[in-house]
């Protein structure tokens, strides 16, 4: 059995009711340390700080996610693609292509709240 994490209103809103939160009002906007980001309610890892990078576009941006570890869908919208947990199916944001940010050239759009981040270990 998968192991849920609680959520408060504001996380519900966007992790399950597939809502975004304001540009530029995550903690994980403008945050680079190394470690892992891990989805919210789940925990499953999905992102390496190695594939953050600084996009300006108002929410935490990286250019690819763990292998397995999210699946893209279409929007609701009919217009953008969705990314969402592949454990849990939790939504974490939106997925754009062809802005040239990094050589791999995808910009993952998440919402803070849909993520948790876990620092990296120094032995």
């Amino acid at each position: 059995m998968m192991k849920i994490n609680p959520l408060n209103e504001e996380e519900r809103r966007i992790i399950e009711e597939k809502g975004t939160e304001p540009p530029f009002s995550g903690k994980y906007n403008d945050f680079f340390k190394e470690g892992v980001f891990v989805c919210k309610r789940c925990s499953n890892p999905l992102f390496s700080s190695q594939a953050k990078f600084k996009s300006s576009c108002g929410w935490p941006s990286f250019d690819e996610y763990f292998e397995g570890a999210a699946r893209e869908v279409p929007d609701s919208d009919g217009i953008r693609t969705e990314i969402v947990c592949n454990k849990c199916l939790a939504h974490l944001g939106h997925v754009f292509r062809g802005e040239n940010f990094t050589p791999k050239n995808t910009r993952h759009c998440v919402n803070s709240l849909s993520i948790k981040f876990i620092p990296e270990l120094k032995g």
